[in-house]
C-alpha cells in the first residue's frame, strides 16, 4: 500500500517524465559559444561575496572578481553534479526506488549535460576548474537515513544553485550568453527541485516511523552543518588571488565570511531549502553561517 508521500511521488514522477520528454533540448548542438566574453561583469553584483560589505572595489577590480567568482560558481556546479550523479546512478532500479527510477533516467541525462556545459564554460573562458571541496556523509549513517541525507543534499544543492541561476538569468547587465546558460539550467532544475522535494518527503516519512530521537537529532545536526559548509564554499581565497584583490586572500575570506553585511545574503541564498526543511521538521532550528 502506498503512503501519502509515495502516492504523491508516483504522480509527480509521471508528470515530470512527460515534461522532460517534451522539453528535451540538445545543448551540444544548440549552444553558440562566443569566442570570448567581454571584460565586464560575468556575475550579478549582488551575488559577489563582497556585496553588502565595506570592501570597496574599483570597477575593473569588481569585473575581475565577477569573472573568477563565476568560474568558481560553475566549478562548484561541476563537482556537485558529478557527486550527485554517482549517488543517483548507484540507486537506479534498486529496491525501494521503483517509483523514482523512471525519472532518474532523465535526471541523469540532464545533469550530465549540465556538468558538460558548466565545465566547458570554465575551460573556455577561465582556462581551468577550481578544485573540489566536499562534505562526505559519515559512515555512521546507514540504510534509509543515508539515502535521506543524500537526497536532501541534492535538493539543497540544486535550490542554492537555482537562486544564482534565476538572478543571473534575469540580469540585463550580463552578457546574453551568460543569461542564457543560467536560464537553461534553471529550466531543468525547476523539475529536479520538485522531484527532489517529494523524494525527500517520502524518505523522511518512512524514517520517522521508527527513528529514535538520537537519530533525528543527528540528521538535523548533519544537514545544518552541510548548509553552512555550502555557504562557506562560496568564499574561495584562490578566487581573490586570481582577481588580484589587495591583501592576504585568506584573511579577506575570513573577513567577508564573518561580515555582518553578508548575513542577509546568506539568508537569501538558503531561504528556500531552509524553509522546506524546517516546515517538514527535517531540521529543527536556524542555520547560522560563521
Amino acid at each position: 500500500m502506498l503512503t501519502e508521500a509515495n502516492a504523491k511521488l508516483e504522480k509527480l514522477v509521471k508528470r515530470l517524465f512527460e515534461m522532460s520528454v517534451q522539453d528535451r533540448g540538445n545543448p551540444y548542438q544548440t549552444f553558440e559559444w562566443p569566442p570570448s566574453l567581454p571584460e565586464g561583469m560575468w556575475m550579478s553584483p549582488e551575488l559577489l561575496t563582497v556585496h553588502g560589505t565595506d570592501v570597496e572595489l574599483a570597477p575593473d577590480a569588481c569585473a575581475r572578481l565577477s569573472r573568477w567568482e563565476s568560474i568558481h560558481f560553475y566549478s562548484l556546479n561541476v563537482h556537485g553534479i558529478r557527486e550527485l550523479l554517482a549517488e543517483v546512478v548507484s540507486r537506479i532500479h534498486q529496491p525501494g526506488y521503483s517509483l523514482a527510477s523512471p525519472f532518474f533516467h532523465h535526471f541523469i541525462g540532464e545533469e550530465n549535460e549540465h556538468m558538460w556545459y558548466f565545465a566547458e564554460f570554465c575551460l573556455r573562458y577561465g582556462g581551468k576548474l577550481y578544485p573540489n571541496v566536499a562534505m562526505k556523509s559519515p559512515g555512521t549513517f546507514q540504510g534509509e537515513v543515508a539515502d535521506l541525507l543524500v537526497f536532501v543534499k541534492i535538493q539543497a544543492f540544486e535550490e542554492i544553485v537555482d537562486y544564482f541561476n534565476t538572478t543571473m538569468a534575469n540580469d540585463q547587465g550580463l552578457h546574453p550568453f551568460i543569461r542564457e546558460i543560467n536560464r537553461l539550467h534553471h529550466r531543468d532544475e525547476s523539475r529536479h527541485i520538485a522531484f527532489g522535494r517529494q523524494i525527500v518527503l517520502s524518505l523522511f516519512e518512512q524514517i520517522k516511523q521508527t527513528a529514535t530521537e538520537a537519530t533525528l537529532a543527528a540528521i538535523d545536526d548533519y544537514l545544518r552543518r552541510y548548509l553552512i559548509i555550502s555557504i562557506q564554499s562560496l568564499y574561495n581565497p584562490q578566487v581573490y588571488r586570481d582577481a588580484e584583490l589587495p591583501g592576504n586572500p585568506f584573511e579577506l575570506r575570513r573577513r567577508l565570511l564573518n561580515h555582518e553585511g553578508r548575513r542577509t545574503a546568506h539568508d537569501q541564498i538558503l531561504k528556500r531549502p531552509v524553509k522546506f526543511l524546517l516546515e517538514n521538521e527535517i531540521i529543527r532550528g536556524p542555520v547560522v553561517v560563521s
